[in-house]
């Protein structure tokens, strides 16, 4: 069957402009599929999680409200409404930690904690700031932010600090303040 040249023009555009259509509507279908919402996978109120190692306690969480996006690409859990951890070493001394709001990030092991952040030792060391990172792994506290530290030997207020969690080993910049030394000058 020969169609003139007139009719062959015409019924490739017909179907032409079938085809764009009817993959336009397929096409937002798709869009909509691949769009994702910035929603929890899970949300908690009044969270108190134990973590342990090898039966022993290593720490406490309590926080109001959990909201976990371990469903994204880079999953974390927040806490928005803040946290009151303890922390214990292998000779159960611990380490309290408070901040208005904190944020763990679940592939890198790190904890952002904001907004009045408080940590005391047992022993009656107490830094506080309004910004600390917590290195899990490494058993780290980390800030670049102002921050102030009393301990026995007195009070200190510096920025930028990084000390292990047990506070046996602090490094400290840019510190003023009044410290008792046992060192003789």
């Amino acid at each position: 069957m020969n169609l003139p040249k007139r009719y062959s023009l015409l019924v490739v555009t017909v179907i032409a402009v079938t085809l764009f259509f009817g993959c336009e509507s397929n096409f937002k279908e798709v869009q909509k599929i691949n769009f994702s919402e910035f929603v929890p996978a899970s949300d908690a109120d009044t969270v108190n999680i134990k973590y342990t190692d090898s039966g022993r306690i290593t720490g406490v969480l309590i926080s109001p409200k959990m909201l976990d996006y371990s469903n994204l690409d880079f999953p974390f859990t927040e806490f928005p409404k803040g946290i009151d951890v303890t922390l214990y070493d292998k000779k159960q001394k611990r380490t309290f930690i408070r901040g208005n709001y904190a944020v763990s990030y679940k592939n890198t092991g790190i904890i952002d904690l904001i907004g009045k952040v408080k940590i005391t030792s047992e022993e009656g060391q107490v830094l506080e700031t309004e910004q600390l990172y917590f290195d899990q792994k490494n058993e780290w506290f980390y800030t670049e932010r102002k921050f102030k530290l009393t301990d026995k030997k007195g009070v200190s207020y510096g920025q930028g600090i990084d000390f292990s969690k047990d506070f046996k080993v602090i490094n400290s910049q840019r510190i003023s303040g009044e410290i008792e030394s046992d060192e003789e000058l």
